[in-house]
């Protein structure tokens, strides 16, 4: 049996392709062998819009910041999600936390 993380590159491998469908695949049995794997969660939650199942790919986000809730990253995705599943108010919330986390963050070169 495949690790989470070899089942992610390999469903990333297909992403880059185009081969969506494939992706996903992959990226949920990476899931199903850790469902810890945050990276896998965000590259679901990509693949998912891609294919335009907003809901699912918002459900993948918000697992995504449970493992990770100080990334910004992690809420500027949500909230791209949320604004193209026209949920303004939601977005404009995950947008405004994850302004509020990048200024918590050092800056790169000081």
């Amino acid at each position: 049996m495949a690790d989470a993380r070899s089942l992610y590159k390999d469903g990333f491998a297909h992403f880059v392709k185009g081969e969506v469908d494939e992706a996903i695949t992959l990226y949920r049995s990476a899931l199903e062998a850790d469902d810890t794997l945050a990276i896998a969660w965000n590259a679901l939650s990509m693949a998912l819009a891609r294919r335009n199942e907003l809901d699912a790919a918002i459900e993948a986000a918000r697992r995504l910041i449970e493992l990770e809730p100080d990334d910004p990253l992690s809420h500027t995705n949500l909230s791209r999600l949320l604004q193209q599943n026209g949920m303004i108010p939601e977005a404009e919330a995950a947008s405004g936390v994850a302004m509020q986390l990048q200024m918590k963050q050092p800056r790169q070169g000081s």
